[in-house]
This record gives C-alpha cells, sequence and structure tokens, in this order.
C-alpha cells in the first residue's frame, strides 16, 4: 500500500506539514504523525489509508508499490531495490 517513508516523502514533494495533510485528508494530526512514524508499510483502519491515498492522489502525488510502473508520468522518486536505508554522507 504505502509505507512511512513514501508518506514523508509525498509530502514533502507537495511542500506541505503534517497539519495540512491531515485537512486534505480529513484524518487527525496525530493519525498522521502516527503514520509518519511508523516502520515499513503503514498499517491502520483501511478507511483512512484509503483517505490518505485519495488525498494525496488528489494533490498530485502517485504512491507507486514495489515494481509497479507508473502510468501518469510526471517527476517522482523511488528507492532501487535493495538499497535499505539511504547513505547520506555529511
Amino acid at each position: 500500500m504505502i509505507t512511512a517513508a513514501q508518506l514523508r516523502a509525498a509530502r514533502a514533494l507537495l511542500g506541505i506539514d503534517q497539519r495540512q495533510l491531515a485537512e486534505l485528508s480529513g484524518l487527525s494530526v496525530p493519525t498522521i504523525q502516527r503514520m509518519e512514524a511508523s516502520e515499513g508499510t503503514i498499517r491502520g483502519n483501511v478507511d483512512s489509508l484509503m483517505k490518505l491515498i485519495d488525498a494525496l492522489g488528489t494533490a498530485g502525488v502517485e504512491v507507486i508499490s514495489e515494481g509497479a510502473v507508473s502510468s501518469g508520468g510526471g517527476r517522482g522518486v523511488r528507492l532501487k531495490a535493495g538499497s535499505g536505508s539511504p547513505k547520506v554522507q555529511t
């Protein structure tokens, strides 16, 4: 479905904060915070997940599943297979 990392990246691409995403999706700020703090795939109420995905789609973000092809075009980001956590040098 969607991972916490995808959710944080989607928000970053849109340039919105958790409060704005909560308003767009009709979810509470604590729900958005809990989703972003989870490990791996976000688990939760199906209705809440659908509201989140719909809000991101309406705002212009396509959530791409592992191995899926993006049919919508446009710009995006995706981790390479097997890359695990990003390696950032400071």
